[in-house]
């Protein structure tokens, strides 16, 4: 029997994978047990969340009040998604970092060069994207910290040196590093059925130094040996327009749409979007803005492709990317 997961139960499991103490993952848990829908083909999903729950429980009473608020995250999150930026020795990690972001790492041709984890934002389409420049990873070379950063990732970018002959062979090796310590990059994000301790990670693949002559023999070899269907960006890191297409690319990869507000009688303010899901109605976009608003909301009218302009819609209208919306 198909499990039919609502809308609500992954928000709340998108929480639990974001969360970076054990009380917050305790919260997004209940979460999502409450909102399960509850028949046959949720029984195991049930039972997990009810393991994890128990563990968790453990756990903080273990720890204590005082040190479970502890993050284990170095980095707030910021900007509307988190990115972090995974690969092999001299992937060209650090140097997306630099291109992309107001970050000032340290590039350079020797490897390990990448000690510790960098952040960093990325502005595009007026938007903010947080990106986290990590170590690189190698044959059990792989630092606890970094599979807390990638497991709470909105987006995980895995770098591909496009030069390098062995190129492949060291990616296949992070992949399989995070995968031995139940981190998947996938093509979407969530859990692995019944297991709510293996983490999938939304994953898009930037093949770096995309303007060498042996970048296209690296795409084909990745594609045949991988096994994975993950999205492909070459990137010229040289090129501006290249690197505002990784930027994009990121942002779709993201699932988010941009939503311009304005109050009634006054100008839409173009410099400042909000962002929701793909998908989102206008009580995601009022919940976001604050949720008395969404609690008194009667109606919105939207300018842009999801309406005619100006055009009076109910809380559950389905917005676009770049819609205008007044809320009532």
């Amino acid at each position: 029997m198909a499990a039919n997961l609502t809308p609500q139960y992954y928000k709340a499991e998108a929480a639990f994978r974001r969360a970076s103490t054990p009380r917050e993952r305790l919260q997004a848990l209940e979460e999502m047990l409450r909102v399960i829908p509850k028949h046959k083909g949720t029984d195991r999903i049930q039972g997990a969340i009810r393991a994890r729950l128990k563990e968790l429980r453990a756990e903080l009473q273990s720890l204590g009040t005082r040190n479970s608020a502890h993050k284990s995250s170095r980095f707030p999150r910021q900007g509307c998604g988190t990115v972090v930026l995974v690969g092999a020795p001299n992937s060209g990690k650090s140097r997306v970092l630099k291109e992309t972001t107001n970050a000032t790492p340290v590039v350079a041709e020797y490897p390990y060069s990448t000690r510790e984890a960098m952040p960093g934002l990325a502005t595009v389409s007026g938007v903010q994207i947080q990106l986290i420049d990590t170590p690189a990873i190698a044959e059990n070379v792989v630092p606890p910290s970094l599979v807390d950063l990638v497991r709470t990732a909105d987006l995980v970018v895995c770098c591909i040196d496009g030069s390098s002959p062995d190129a492949v062979r060291e990616t296949l090796e992070v992949y399989r590093q995070l995968a031995d310590r139940k981190t998947l990059l996938d093509h979407e994000s969530g859990f692995a059925v019944d297991d709510l301790t293996t983490v999938r990670i939304r994953s898009l693949i930037a093949i770096t130094r995309g303007d060498h002559s042996n970048t296209q023999a690296v795409v084909a070899e990745w594609k045949e040996r991988s096994g994975l269907r993950l999205p492909i960006e070459i990137v010229d890191l040289d090129s501006s327009s290249d690197v505002e297409q990784l930027k994009s690319r990121m942002f779709e990869s993201l699932g988010l749409i941009r939503i311009f507000t304005k109050r009634p009688g006054e100008e839409v303010a173009m410099d400042s979007p909000m962002t929701i899901p793909v998908g989102g109605t206008v009580e995601d976009l009022a919940e976001k803005v604050h949720h008395e608003i969404a609690s008194r909301l009667k109606f919105a009218k939207v300018w842009g492709s999801s309406a005619f302009d100006g055009q009076t819609v109910g809380r559950d209208h389905v917005l676009s990317d770049g819609d205008v919306v007044e809320l009532h």
